[in-house]
């Protein structure tokens, strides 16, 4: 099983893993008028895929118990159904997201959405797995927080005219941004074990960064036949969706929704990975940051700041300064650890 070597090697991993999580949707983007919820079934299975395409390589790799079929074999079966619930509740969690910023716009949703997840994510998975200085990594993620919170408020000042805020929305978000914090905890449990020995890469019956992984987007990817159904009869935004459109759809907008999910999961690898040296509450705090990679391309290959208002290029430039200090206080956190 590859596990990164230095802490320098683990932090770039979760560099890595931000630029995925916040590079993903931009195959969605090269969708035209093609529902999410369609776009959904092929990324659910990408996420899957890749992970198990990873769990065969790097996590098998030097053979041994810590490989990724031996690991599977030996894992407490609790532990395996933590992990699996982990990425059910995270599908439902990110697909409230997606109908969150349709209802109330990307301003509002990121802002709520994130911002509880962030925060809430990065407590409780400290809580099972306390690693690095405490006061240092929560004022990391108060600047990552403080961070977001900047994103929405350019999004809204660039006076492109928005959607309206309704009451509905709002919960939809908030609803999101605690069932994404609670994806952290569930996973940090499952890799962590009831008897965690620090002597180990991977303690007795728990399971190992790529084990995990893959039960994490086979949950995902089981959620999709269970809630995807439900939203394209009565949806959040919009109106009800046929699966027939999927059929119909471009060879083309499938392979999209495979590579955005083989994206994302490629990401959350690289995460899980991370943490067996950062531990997963830094490595969340720092994957949590891919707002300000969304925003790029948002910026740099949408232009969708083209003619926004100089305040709004002042709050996005704010938004990068508070980003970066979060990233140097969460890093220093580990290191006073």
């Amino acid at each position: 099983m590859f596990v990164p070597a230095s802490f320098a090697a683990a932090l770039l991993m979760t560099i890595l893993c931000t630029v995925c999580w916040g590079s993903f949707a931009n195959t969605f983007k090269l969708t035209r008028n093609y529902r999410f919820e369609l776009y959904y079934w092929d990324y659910g299975a990408g996420i899957f895929l890749v992970s198990l395409a990873f769990a065969f390589t790097l996590g098998s790799a030097t053979g041994g118990l810590f490989s990724f079929l031996p690991n599977l074999r030996q894992a407490d079966a609790l532990l395996l159904f933590y992990a699996a619930l982990g990425g059910f509740i995270f599908n439902i969690a990110n697909v409230l997201l997606v109908a969150g910023i349709d209802m109330v716009g990307l301003a509002i949703a990121f802002p709520l959405s994130i911002g509880i997840a962030l925060v809430e994510g990065t407590v409780l998975s400290y809580l099972i797995h306390p690693q690095g200085s405490a006061a240092l990594l929560a004022a990391g993620v108060l600047m990552a927080l403080v961070a977001v919170i900047f994103i929405g408020t350019a999004y809204a000042a660039r006076g492109a005219g928005g959607v309206v805020t309704s009451r509905k929305g709002t919960t939809v978000c908030i609803v999101s941004g605690v069932l994404m914090g609670v994806f952290a905890p569930l996973i940090t449990k499952a890799m962590q074990g009831s008897h965690p020995d620090p002597s180990l890469l991977v303690s007795p019956g728990a399971l190992s960064p790529y084990t995990a992984a893959v039960l994490m987007t086979l949950g995902a990817f089981l959620c999709c036949f269970v809630f995807n159904p439900i939203l394209m009869r009565k949806p959040l935004a919009g109106a009800p969706v046929s699966i027939s459109g999927y059929f119909a759809a471009p060879a083309g907008y499938h392979a999209l929704g495979l590579l955005g999910g083989a994206i994302w999961g490629t990401g959350t690898v690289l995460n899980f990975v991370a943490a067996r040296f950062v531990g997963l509450p830094i490595s969340y705090a720092i994957g949590q940051a891919s707002p300000m990679i969304a925003t790029l391309w948002g910026v740099l290959a949408f232009h969708e700041f083209r003619g926004a208002r100089r305040k709004s290029w002042l709050y996005l430039a704010a938004m990068f300064l508070s980003y970066l200090l979060a990233l140097a206080l969460i890093a220093l956190a580990y290191r006073a650890g």
